[in-house]
């Protein structure tokens, strides 16, 4: 089965585009610029949203829910965040539907029914939340608010791939409003390093943490935190953004507060989020040409067991043996597959299951019953062993552990392998174009500076890293004099 998809090396788009419609993560639907996510992908991404829920509330977060449509005039009201998505939005201008009278069993839309004020379909919620925490906060004794949102957006676009870019996607969007700077300033790092170890210890996929350029800052934010990480075509992802909103939303919404001493104020605000890019990502960090490659904590099977029979009897006495080991699992909290089908050979299982990721599978037949064992795959290094059936219940949480810990290790070792310092911008250039990957490199800290190397290399600042030295040097592009390295890559 994994022979349908091309090869890394061959073409890495069409290996990703293929995979995850051959591990029936995902398809284009039939509405241009949008994404049916299959039951295989969505368990993945209901998996992701648990870990992140929990983490959420356990920093002291609860869930609700805001419209989907903004009006027009209260998007407006924050002008560079109006400014920064205006080209990405879809607007509703009419409520109702007719018949066609000249095209019987057809539509038109009823000119009648145009609403008085344009609604844009949310493409970040900002605006609205703003607007409600202004009816929610009069007083210190209201704050902070604490609010996260699980949601589509929508942003317009035609030139999709499945998971990185459509132009509806799931997300979850944490909006808190703060008596102080430095409470916000807070929140906006606690949740960075709330996505950087989600991303580490459920993704298994190594982060850098750091604050984005000016350049490349939400509209609207005074400071955007991010975590980036490096997939195996040496381009980056950003997988996750933290903003310090300072009092932008607030000064924008009139929210303001009575503070301890008496006096008015405007609140302080953040917003954070993560999106189901993070399954593209999640693919593209671990997966090989055989097919997907998953860390046990985000499979939606952890093992899949296929027993090998000639006829009936064989399977009967098999499936006794296997329904003992599969309780056993559950029991310990894992995701079991029995795939007793008759309808496919085991090697077309072996494959079939492969392609999809799952982290372990055992092969019993008959002899492996009289003997007492069955054969264990592991899907990350593709090594088999023979086990006893007496140690399954015990060795498999052990084997899964270390296969999320091998996945991770490996994808360290692949991205530390991928940052290159370069000190001129001809080794910078010669970096991107045959080595690729992340490029420390010295910036004079200009936007014009910053644009031109887009401009020239398609190369982006992904990041200043939270842990970069300070360090004297200059600017690869201009001369200039710069204080620290940032982080250059090309980027989805």
């Amino acid at each position: 089965m994994g022979k349908e998809i091309p090869t890394r090396s061959e073409d890495y788009s069409s290996w990703y585009n293929e995979l995850v419609k051959k591990a029936d993560l995902a398809e284009h639907s039939d509405v241009r610029g949008c994404m049916v996510i299959k039951p295989y992908g969505y368990s993945i991404w209901e998996k992701m949203q648990q870990a992140l829920d929990k983490m959420f509330k356990d920093t002291g977060h609860v869930n609700a829910y805001f419209p989907l449509f903004v009006p027009k005039s209260m998007f407006e009201a924050e002008e560079k965040n109006a400014e920064g998505f205006a080209k990405e939005c879809a607007i509703v201008t009419h409520y109702r539907l007719k018949s066609d009278p000249k095209n019987p069993g057809k539509l038109i839309v009823d000119p009648d029914a145009k609403l008085e004020e344009e609604l844009v379909v949310r493409p970040t919620s900002e605006a609205i939340i703003w607007s409600t925490y202004k009816k929610w906060i009069q007083s210190y004794r209201d704050l902070p608010i604490l609010v996260n949102q699980w949601a589509n957006v929508v942003r317009w676009e035609m030139r999709t791939r499945l998971f990185l870019r459509t132009a509806e996607f799931l997300w979850q969007e944490g909006h808190t409003a703060h008596a102080t700077s430095k409470e916000a300033v807070d929140e906006t790092v606690q949740m960075l390093n709330v996505y950087a170890e989600f991303a580490e210890r459920f993704m298994a996929m190594p982060v850098i943490k750091g604050r984005k350029s000016e350049g490349e800052r939400f509209p609207g934010a005074v400071d955007t935190y991010c975590i980036e990480a490096m997939m195996q075509d040496g381009k980056a992802l950003q997988a996750g953004t933290s903003h310090f909103l300072g009092q932008n939303f607030a000064n924008a919404f009139d929210v303001k507060f009575a503070t301890k001493e008496g006096k008015l104020d405007h609140v302080w605000g953040t917003s954070w989020g993560v999106s189901t890019r993070l399954m593209g990502a999640l693919i593209m960090a671990h997966s090989d040409d055989d097919g997907l490659v998953l860390p046990p904590k985000l499979a939606p099977i952890h093992v899949v067991i296929v027993p090998i029979f000639r006829n009936e009897e064989e399977l009967s006495k098999l499936t006794v043996e296997v329904d003992k080991m599969a309780k056993s699992l559950r029991d310990a909290g894992y995701t079991v597959k029995f795939d007793n089908r008759d309808t496919q050979k085991p090697g077309f299982k072996f494959a079939e299951w492969e392609l999809k990721g799952v982290p372990v599978r055992l092969a019993i037949g008959p002899r492996d019953l009289e003997n007492g064992t069955v054969e264990v795959a592991r899907r990350d290094t593709k090594t088999k062993e023979v086990m006893k059936l007496s140690d399954v219940a015990t060795a498999i949480p052990k084997l899964l552990d270390d296969i999320q810990e091998n996945i991770y290790k490996k994808a360290l070792s692949f991205r530390e392998s991928m940052i290159t310092r370069v000190d001129t911008y001809d080794a910078f250039k010669q970096v991107l174009d045959e080595k690729t990957g992340f490029v420390l490199a010295h910036w004079d800290g200009t936007p014009e500076t910053e644009a031109a190397i887009k401009e020239e290399t398609k190369a982006t600042i992904r990041c200043i890293p939270l842990d970069a030295p300070e360090e004297a040097g200059k600017c690869i592009y201009s001369g200039k004099p710069s204080s620290r390295r940032v982080l250059f890559a090309r980027a989805y």
